[in-house]
């Protein structure tokens, strides 16, 4: 569960319902799009909060950021059905998004959310400048993170969101605990889990354990691509997605002291080298062999 480290937007951004052909979206919105747009898409369990550290440098860089809450994830409602959370949908969802902030979008997913960006990506690229995946990997998460979203998946079936809430928090050490409960982002979380949609997170969680390769696929569409990630990753192991973006000809960027939500653990740095990324795509650099090296602050090329 990713974790921001703040709440509180920067000057100038604002929250709202974007409002598009497959209906409403909360989302943050920051920045002009001097250099660009930037559609930001989270993960499971997450929200658009995830992304609150990134959109001040993001903006300062020249980009207008909208981050999102898809549907049935926290402030976007959405229907008790499981059927309504295929990958699917929620790809023509982000193609919905993205043809309402005016098409030539970078495309960035996190976690969950790059499997849902690659599907969109895979369905329309053309609406889309670059694609990022974030923590993401090419297939279905590790065995024991399988176990973990089985067991959750299972509980949802027989308890209401609040329980579920408690048992999970009697699986984590005191410390994180006591995080969880007593702070205002703890409270963030909490207020964040009961609100999404449980058929959401079934219906996900199911495509986080099944998940094919479609890096082959990928490779074959003609868009800039970035494979990004921090030093450590409990869903996909790092030389995973190392060897992800060799196949898919794309930058590699590590961020040093991050894990699994380098957004939120290392805003700056993750900030600085999807900006390079982002200006260099504008100048026809996005994506090869020559530039895909792991450029940006705090990235290191090859294995982690």
């Amino acid at each position: 569960m990713s974790k921001p480290p703040t709440l509180t937007l920067p000057p100038g951004a604002r929250a709202y319902r974007l409002q598009t052909a497959r209906g409403g979206f909360a989302v943050h919105d920051a920045g002009e799009p001097r250099a660009g747009t930037a559609l930001l898409v989270p993960g499971f369990t997450g929200s658009k909060e995830d992304f609150i550290a990134l959109l001040a440098p993001l903006a300062r860089a020249g980009f207008r950021v909208v981050a999102v809450d898809g549907r049935g994830q926290y402030e976007t409602e959405g229907p008790r059905e499981l059927g309504a959370y295929d990958q699917d949908e929620l790809a023509l969802d982000v193609l919905a998004q993205a043809e309402t902030l005016g098409g030539g979008v970078h495309l960035l997913g996190h976690s969950l959310g790059g499997l849902i960006a690659r599907a969109a990506v895979l369905r329309d690229a053309a609406p889309f400048r670059s694609l990022t995946i974030m923590s993401s990997g090419p297939a279905a998460i590790t065995h024991l993170q399988q176990e973990r979203t089985r067991l959750l998946i299972e509980a949802l079936a027989v308890l209401d969101m609040e329980s579920v809430w408690r048992a999970m928090r009697d699986l984590d050490p005191p410390e994180a605990a006591d995080e969880a409960t007593d702070t205002a982002v703890g409270e963030f979380l909490h207020r964040r889990w009961l609100a999404t949609v449980p058929e959401q997170l079934v219906a996900t969680g199911r495509q986080l354990l099944t998940e094919p390769d479609r890096v082959g696929r990928l490779a074959a569409v003609p868009l800039p691509k970035h494979v990004l990630s921090g030093e450590v990753d409990y869903a996909w192991p790092v030389p995973l997605m190392d060897e992800m973006a060799r196949r898919l000809d794309a930058r590699r960027t590590v961020v040093a002291g991050a894990e699994h939500s380098p957004g939120a653990e290392r805003p700056g740095e993750t900030a600085e080298a999807l900006a390079a990324f982002w200006h260099d795509c504008g100048s026809g650099m996005g994506t090869g062999t020559g530039d895909g090296d792991g450029t940006g602050a705090g990235a290191e090329a090859g294995p982690a």
